[in-house]
């Protein structure tokens, strides 16, 4: 399989990216409304996803904004909620850690949920593939999401208030990370960490500037890499 041509990698990414498409236009749309709603401009919305290019650290970002949260803290939250990006980083390393300096440069701009999936799937799947096959695998993956993300948050922008409720947009966010962490439920200390994620985020609802979310986040992943350690040890 690790025969095949870097432009067959790049297809084989876009194919598996391109399902997130009818996701990543309504989140877009819904970004692009929320920020004329909390008085952007358009110059300003589409500078903001295209440096950014972190939907749910924006619309956190954003929405802490609105409830006018001390600054600081804005900060805080939006770097946490990117914290697993991070994360993903580190998980790719071992894949793309060889490539050239410029290549590595613009996957990091590049990593979002959708192409860290796709791309760990593919790579724990097909483990002889080169580092140029991952490599173009990785851009594949993320070619279909990316102009519609910047072309969706442009529209939104641009309608603004206009697009009806009955759309329903705001289906994006949760449909999106349901279909990112589904496949992704492989082992043990996946599940204990997204479920002790959701009942600490369920008890600390109260906690004001939704800090509670940052506390769930660090408890599921102490509780994760206690149950990893944990087989480790019953393994040895």
């Amino acid at each position: 399989m690790a025969s095949a041509t870097p432009k067959s990698y790049f297809w084989k990414g876009f194919r598996d990216g391109a399902p997130f498409v009818f996701v990543a236009m309504p989140f877009g749309l819904l970004f692009g409304v929320f920020a004329t709603e909390a008085g952007l401009n358009i110059i300003q919305t589409m500078t903001f996803s295209a440096t950014v290019f972190a939907g749910a650290a924006q619309f956190t970002a954003l929405q802490l904004l609105q409830d006018n949260t001390p600054t600081v803290i804005v900060l805080i939250s939006a770097l946490a909620v990117n914290l697993r990006v991070a994360m993903y980083s580190a998980s790719l390393t071992p894949y793309l850690g060889a490539a050239p300096l410029w290549q590595r440069a613009c996957a990091a701009y590049l990593i979002v949920d959708q192409s860290y999936a796709c791309s760990m799937i593919r790579f724990e799947k097909e483990p002889d593939m080169t580092v140029p096959q991952r490599m173009i695998y990785f851009f594949g993956s993320v070619t279909p999401i990316t102009p519609l993300w910047v072309l969706g948050t442009y529209l939104g922008a641009v309608l603004g208030t206009q697009i009806p409720e009955s759309w329903a947009l705001d289906f994006a966010l949760p449909i999106t990370f349901l279909a990112m962490i589904g496949p992704m439920m492989r082992t043990l200390a996946h599940v204990v960490a997204a479920l002790v994620a959701i009942v600490v985020a369920l008890l600390t609802v109260a906690v004001p500037f939704n800090l509670g979310l940052l506390i769930a986040g660090a408890a599921g992943m102490v509780a994760g890499a206690q149950i990893e350690l944990m087989l480790e040890r019953n393994k040895s």
